[in-house]
Parts: structure tokens; C-alpha cells; sequence
């Protein structure tokens, strides 16, 4: 990636214009909710060469291995399992899975670092926005699941109408990232302590149904609602969890077989009893 490829396309997010918004320096919402984003679990066609990519483009370290699945995070947090199956197909763009997996670093200052050194390493990036509520920059992992990099803006200077949160894609300063490193050296060691899954965007075949679906069976509140798409929280953040059908509108229940998205991972704040739940479209979604 060239700093001056990622100013010319700062106002192109990841897919769509309609792509929602995210937001910059830190704050406890994204976990001090009642229901936040544990970790995701992917079906990889070769776990070995996804971590490594996950390990240079996002900054995440290897935290143990369990059987076939490879467990990355941060400090010692599992947030991504990786978990290699013999004769996967991977599905193509217009079929539901995972639209993106969406990595929140801790502060602004980290996301400079982190775009000083994907300038460095030359890596491809598909989009980057402003979305009101943070800035984001999108890529896609070598297997084809879309990955986002983002920091939050503060959490007082989002504005919600009618109970909405007004996020939408505007062009993203990226000097002005830049320029919170002052005069220091950019100096990217990994993903910094704080980093964590602040939400996981869906791709689905009826993002109305779904959006209920999230809000009856498993309480989360839709916070933004548009014909096409559906973001969904806890406690007031901006989105832990987005249903979209931009690419994959009546698409069906994936195949067992394909590569990509197998579970979300979700956290209680109060505990309670390990839960399991499986969407029209084949994605498992289990509280810990």
C-alpha cells in the first residue's frame, strides 16, 4: 500500500457507499456492554499461510493450537481461530458468510502506526472510510474473508436521532492519523494491548429477517436500520454485529463445505450458561 493510493481512495469504502460508519480514541463501550464480540472462528483451506498473514497485516500473535484450529490474539486474548479442513471450496462473493471480521485498536495514535507499516509492507487494501463514529480501512485475507482495521472516534461525539446512530462513509483524513505520531518515528511492533474484535459485519440473503432474528433470539438492539442492511448492539455502542445482503441477497444456507466464517463468538458481561445458535445461513453463534 502507497500513502498516496490510500489518500486518493480515502473516500471509497471497503464495497459500498452505503457502508456503515466507525469511530476513534479509545473508549469501554465495544466490552463494558452487556453482549460484546469474544472471537471468530474461520474454516481455513490452509491455516498455516492465513496465519501468517493475519500475523503481518493485523499485527496478531500465535496465543496456542488446539487439534487443527491455530488460535491468534493479542496478549495473550484468543480472538481469531483458524481451523484447517481437507477439501473446502472457497464460496464465491455473492453467497452469505462474512462480509468482514473488524479489528479495534485502542487509539487513533495506533491506527497511524499500523497505517505506517502497511505502507511499508506495500499491503493491498480494498477501502477506507470515515464513518462518523470511526475510521476504517478494509483488506481481504488470502482466502477472501474481508477484514477491517479501524479505531473509534469519541464515544461523545457520535449523534444518535430517534434512537438511531448516524453513521454513512465520508472520505478519511488520513494525514490527520498521521499527524497524531507528531514527530516520533512510526515504529509497528504488532497489534497493541487493547486490540480486540470490535464487531463482525454478516453477509446474508435478507438482512430484515436477520436483523430480527439477532434482536429476538439473542437481545441485541438494532441501532441503525436501512432497507438492505441492519447494525445491532449492546449497551449503546455503534455495531457489534451488522447483517447486510449488498452482495448476497437471497442467498441461501451455505454449504458445510465452504471456507470462510464457521462462528461468531459472543461474551456475556454477567456470565451464565455456555448457549448455542445457528442463523438461516449457517453461522454458529455461541456465548462463553
Amino acid at each position: 500500500m502507497k500513502r498516496r493510493t490510500l489518500l486518493k481512495g480515502a473516500g471509497a469504502a471497503a464495497f459500498a457507499s452505503t457502508l456503515p460508519l466507525v469511530a476513534h480514541a479509545a473508549n469501554a463501550l465495544p466490552h463494558s456492554a452487556p453482549i460484546h464480540v469474544g472471537a471468530v472462528g474461520l474454516k481455513a483451506q490452509d491455516a498455516e499461510a492465513l496465519s501468517a498473514w493475519y500475523q503481518k497485516a493485523v499485527g496478531l500473535k500465535e496465543v496456542s493450537r488446539e487439534g487443527s484450529t491455530i488460535w491468534l490474539g493479542v496478549a495473550g486474548q484468543r480472538l481469531l481461530g483458524l481451523t484447517q479442513e481437507e477439501g473446502l471450496r472457497l464460496p464465491g462473493q455473492r453467497e452469505s458468510g462474512l462480509f468482514h471480521t473488524a479489528f479495534l485498536l485502542p487509539s487513533r495514535e495506533a491506527l497511524a502506526q499500523w497505517i505506517s507499516m502497511a505502507i511499508a509492507e506495500q499491503l493491498p487494501v480494498t477501502g477506507t472510510a470515515d464513518h462518523r463514529v470511526s475510521e476504517a480501512i478494509y483488506l481481504t485475507d488470502p482466502e477472501g474473508n474481508g477484514v477491517e482495521i479501524y479505531a473509534d472516534k469519541p464515544e461523545e461525539t457520535w449523534q444518535w436521532v430517534a434512537g438511531e446512530v448516524q453513521m454513512g462513509t465520508f472520505a478519511l483524513d488520513v494525514d490527520g492519523i498521521m499527524g497524531t505520531l507528531g514527530l516520533l518515528p512510526p515504529r509497528w511492533t504488532g497489534a497493541p494491548v487493547g486490540t480486540s474484535i470490535g464487531h463482525v459485519h454478516l453477509k446474508v440473503g435478507n438482512a430484515t429477517r436477520a436483523g430480527k432474528w439477532w434482536s429476538d433470539a439473542l437481545g441485541f438492539d438494532a441501532v441503525s436500520t436501512r432497507r438492505d442492511a441492519v447494525f445491532l448492539s449492546t449497551g449503546g455502542y455503534h455495531h457489534h454485529i451488522a447483517v447486510n445482503e449488498w452482495l448476497s441477497a437471497r442467498s441461501g444456507r451455505r454449504s458445510d463445505r465452504d471456507a470462510g466464517l464457521d462462528y461468531v463468538e459472543l461474551i456475556r458481561r454477567d456470565g451464565g450458561e455456555p448457549m448455542f445458535y445457528e442463523d438461516d445461513w449457517g453461522t454458529r453463534i455461541r456465548f462463553v
